[in-house]
């Protein structure tokens, strides 16, 4: 949520940042309402005023013998308090009004924030390592998965419908490798603060996070007032709602592993091969809270956090600066983190780090202060996938296949999973040396 007062000073400034992000904010229409509103607010100041003076002479006029004249203050007592109460209710209902109004404005981009019309005016701006090479055709990872029996694709539509995976055998024990290696980098080797939080939340913190109301349809819903997440971000963003910090606890870190649930309805035909794009996911999610003055050097701390994960798994990606139509909703600025997966040729987004600056606070209420007395502040709330699964599952498949089908694993998970080299072991328990079986 923006500060109102910005839209109330510089509407012509919010119209413009809000269209680098192609999104028509609606400045008039709140312009309207809260003239209104403010209007209303000078009446009902006024007239309560004159209630008290009127209220308070009363007793001094029956005290003075004066009854004609109090009996008329009398009147004019009920039909100020009348006015009062009325207006009260039309003051709640454009407060609401603007409220309302006020979701609907995105966030402003940042000025460093390139602009452009799509995802080709985003800007590269770093590389790490470098692209595998093989002696032989590279196979895409979904192929790979069948051969070794990684993930059962049919089944799990059976069970769930598309976009949804069952992870079999080393499969799941890959998948389950994966998260628990990121927790633990994160929380061990970066400093995070480990959170396990709930999959379901009310509507008040995915308002807090900005996917409601705008983004409702993508969201899968348990009841009127509670969803699925579709990230940690929103739980953990969430835990201090409604809350004042002191400032020496700033800057806060967390690190959340959880599943994530994501209806995807903008997205229908993208990336159906294999496990690119999932309704149901595992992500291991970065939240700071931060002083405002050092929120963007905070945005460059967890870019590099999101990105060791990478490079301690020695995968080669990218890093994009995203330009404003690309942005979500709610971010000021926004870099996604590409892994080059050989087998589709082409590179995966599996990270978004975004500094939302108040944006968030704002709408959640999360404040600080500086010292005893001071006023409060609204904190800068930052986060990054640090990293998802499906996508990375998809890579290293992709990046460390050989060419006898096998899969090396990756050195830093070979402590989780139990062994260094991904084999045909069968699925649901049946050996692929029994004699005479048909693999399940």
């Amino acid at each position: 949520m923006l500060d109102r007062n910005l839209i109330r000073t510089e509407p012509e400034f919010v119209k413009q940042r809000a269209s680098v992000k192609n999104i028509s904010a609606p400045v008039e229409q709140f312009l309207k309402v809260d003239e209104e509103y403010r209007s209303l607010k000078v009446q009902l100041d006024s007239q309560r005023n004159e209630l008290n003076v009127v209220s308070k002479s009363i007793g001094g006029l029956f005290a003075q013998g004066k009854k004609e004249e109090a009996e008329v203050a009398k009147v004019s007592a009920k039909a100020l308090s009348e006015a009062v109460a009325e207006g009260e209710v039309r003051e709640r209902e454009l407060d609401a009004a603007l409220y309302e109004l006020e979701l609907q404005f995105p966030n402003l981009p940042h000025e460093s924030v390139p602009v452009g019309d799509g995802e080709q005016d985003n800007v590269v701006i770093k590389t790490w390592g470098e692209k595998p090479e093989f002696t032989f055709q590279p196979k895409p990872h979904w192929e790979i998965a069948d051969t070794l029996k990684l993930f059962d694709t049919g089944r799990a539509a059976k069970i769930s419908g598309s976009g949804f995976m069952v992870y079999t055998g080393l499969g799941a024990r890959l998948q389950r490798s994966l998260f628990n290696f990121m927790a633990d980098w994160q929380t061990e080797e970066r400093g995070y603060y480990e959170v396990y939080p709930p999959f379901i939340v009310n509507r008040d913190s995915l308002i807090g996070t900005g996917q409601l109301p705008k983004f409702e349809d993508d969201l899968y819903k348990v009841d009127d007032d509670l969803f699925l997440i579709p990230t940690a971000e929103v739980p953990v963003t969430n835990l201090y709602r409604d809350e004042i910090l002191d400032v020496w606890q700033l800057p806060m870190k967390f690190a959340a592993y959880s599943g994530c649930f994501r209806r995807e309805a903008g997205a229908a035909g993208k990336d159906t091969r294999g496990i690119q794009r999932m309704h149901q996911f595992d992500k291991v999610e970065l939240v700071k809270y931060s002083l405002p003055e050092t929120s963007y050097d905070e945005l460059e701390a967890m870019l590099a956090d999101a990105e060791s994960v990478l490079q301690a798994l020695g995968m080669h990606y990218r890093v994009t600066l995203l330009c404003g139509p690309e942005m979500s909703f709610s971010n000021a600025k926004c870099y996604d983190i590409e892994v080059w997966a050989p087998g589709v040729d082409k590179y995966l987004e599996i990270s978004s780090v975004s500094n939302f600056e108040a944006f968030q606070a704002r709408r959640a209420n999360i404040r600080f202060k500086r010292e005893q007395g001071a006023k409060p502040e609204f904190v800068h709330i930052l986060n990054g996938s640090g990293l998802a699964t499906p996508r990375l599952f998809a890579s290293i498949l992709e990046v460390f296949q050989q060419e006898d089908g096998t899969v090396v694993v990756p050195e830093p998970l070979r402590r989780y999973i139990g062994r260094e080299v991904l084999e045909g072991v069968g699925r649901y328990g049946f050996s692929t040396n029994q004699p005479n079986a048909t693999q399940p």
